[in-house]
């Protein structure tokens, strides 16, 4: 029997269509590299269309939701575009996470399949319909039967078909869409992208295809240039928001992504040397590394003219590092997996030192405001909850409207959770978050403006402040420090004095930890919680 043709939603989804420009536009070029294979643009899209029927017979249908529980790579890339190019919703879950975290993933976004690499199978909840994506599934002709075109087939593989799998139909289970109120109308959702979990269970945050397209202009103006993208090294998995929201903008301009098995300092440099790259997308702590890696010591990258900086904050001793060294544009980006992953950028160079230290300002299409709790925007200075808006914000969390009505205001902000206030010159600066914030003896800290100052001391790579309970003043900062290379650790009154003339003493750190590295969250934030509990 012959599998239904595959559902196509009307004029295709976003990734679907930059894919399918891409193959026309350049698409000799190559779209990810790994350190084994190099696939092209052309062979991306024909082998996401080769895929449609598979997954049609699978019993994808536009509407639906299908979990990609896959490595970073072109089999990621060809799953995602011809899940969109059904008019289903991707939901990337990293490949970093644990077993019993990719469950919980799964289970709360309430797929009609998971497709699966084999190695990331184990721990994906036995009702499921999982479906496993082979090593050779590129690069095909024509439509396939399953088995062929890199889809396990349910019969073959032993699992579930989807109709007996899905536990729930959509509309009791919540849906596989959920729209933004103001909208009026019922779509399917582009994508969804789980938050990171530093402050508590992680939600789906979902996001419609104008939130994509949103991201296209903001990144890329209204008028995209086809074709005119270079080599990138991709620094965050891509079921980050980083790159599910601008993977359409990559394939546009023809970006050759690289992806290392492992991330590594190492790594990086060669491979910024090799391609020649103008461009370096990191998150922060990353370029720390490249910066006290043998190998920067002979590495020619005179081709780099801007470091674009994201997912952490950049101290200011970094920003001024790495411009010393590399000759850069040093941009800070702050996004959040809310925003779409857009939000403020700071570019730090010659003309504009000042900025260092700030976010920034809001990008093209962007707005941005400091509030207090009753939504009163607050005068310069004044540091209060950032909040944003613009049409590449999430329409809200999937399953959880509780959560979705708190994640905005009344007039359609999107709480960031982000403490901040605003310079005179219009430059947003982070005080912390919300949840980080501590009270010292009846005083408020920000633990970021504290480490803002504490990480200029020379003696200090990496720097970070959290409370410890204490009997009199109910909590007290203690500064946990990554030495900087080749000096010694720096002493708790060296680090008082340092910062006591642009601080206020209950700002100062009351205590001192020296550790050799900062612990991180799987995206490659700093995990505020685990260190806190590791330094009680």
């Amino acid at each position: 029997m012959n599998p239904p043709p595959p559902e196509v939603a009307p004029g295709g989804g976003p990734l679907s269509n930059a894919v399918a420009t891409a193959a026309v536009s350049h698409g000799d070029r190559p779209a990810v590299c790994t350190a084994t294979t190099t696939t092209t643009w052309a062979e991306v899209d024909r082998a996401a269309t080769n895929l449609l029927a598979p997954l049609a017979a699978l019993g994808v249908r536009s509407g639906d939701t299908v979990a990609l529980s896959m490595h970073s790579g072109p089999r990621w890339l060809v799953a995602a575009t011809a899940v969109n190019r059904l008019g289903a919703t991707i939901a990337g879950i990293s490949p970093v996470l644990p077993a019993t975290q990719r469950a919980e993933l799964t289970d709360l976004v309430d797929p009609v399949l998971v497709l699966a690499e084999e190695d990331l199978v184990d721990g994906l909840p036995l009702r499921r319909a999982v479906a496993v994506f082979s090593a050779d599934g590129l690069g095909l002709d024509g439509p396939t039967p399953p088995e062929e075109a890199g889809v396990t087939a349910p019969e073959k593989s032993g699992v579930t078909p989807p109709e007996e799998a899905r536990v729930t139909a959509p509309e009791e289970a919540g849906g596989n869409r959920t729209p933004r109120a103001d909208l009026g109308v019922e779509r399917a959702p582009y994508a969804i992208c789980f938050t990171s979990g530093t402050t508590g269970r992680p939600r789906a945050a979902v996001f419609e295809a104008s939130a994509a397209e949103a991201v296209l202009r903001i990144d890329l103006g209204p008028e995209p240039p086809v074709g005119a993208g270079g080599h990138i090294i991709s620094s965050t998995q891509f079921a980050h928001v980083g790159f599910v929201l601008k993977a359409p903008g990559h394939a546009l301009l023809g970006s050759t992504i690289h992806v290392m098995d492992r991330w590594s300092a190492t790594g990086a440099i060669e491979l910024a040397e090799r391609h020649r790259m103008s461009t370096l997308g990191v998150v922060a702590p990353q370029i720390a590394l490249m910066l006290r890696s043998p190998a920067m010591a002979t590495a020619d990258l005179s081709a780099l003219r801007t470091v674009i900086a994201g997912g952490a904050p950049s101290p200011e001793a970094l920003v001024g590092e790495v411009r010393r060294r590399l000759g850069v544009t040093y941009s800070i980006r702050w996004s959040s997996t809310e925003s779409g992953g857009v939000g403020l950028a700071a570019d730090v160079d010659d003309d504009h030192p000042d900025a260092v230290g700030t976010i920034g300002t809001p990008r093209p299409g962007v707005d941005a405001r400091v509030a207090d709790p009753e939504g009163v925007v607050l005068d310069a200075g004044e540091v209060g909850e950032l909040q944003i808006r613009s049409d590449a914000v999430m329409s809200g969390y999937r399953g959880d409207l509780d959560a979705t009505a708190g994640a905005f205001t009344p007039d359609g902000w999107l709480r960031t959770g982000d403490l901040a206030r605003v310079r005179p010159d219009g430059r947003f600066v982070l005080a912390g978050r919300r949840s980080e914030m501590f009270i010292r003896g009846g005083y408020n800290v920000h633990p970021q403006e504290v480490e803002a100052v504490l990480g200029t001391h020379v003696a200090v790579g990496q720097v970070a402040l959290v409370p410890r309970d204490h009997d009199v003043l109910g909590q007290v900062g203690v500064a946990v420090v990554v030495p900087a290379a080749d000096r010694r650790p720096p002493t708790l009154e060296e680090l008082r004095r340092h910062a006591g003339d642009r601080l206020a003493r209950h700002q100062l750190p009351e205590d001192l930890v020296v550790r050799g590295s900062l612990p991180m969250t799987a995206g490659g934030k700093l995990d505020r919680r685990r260190l806190a509990d590791e330094v009680r």
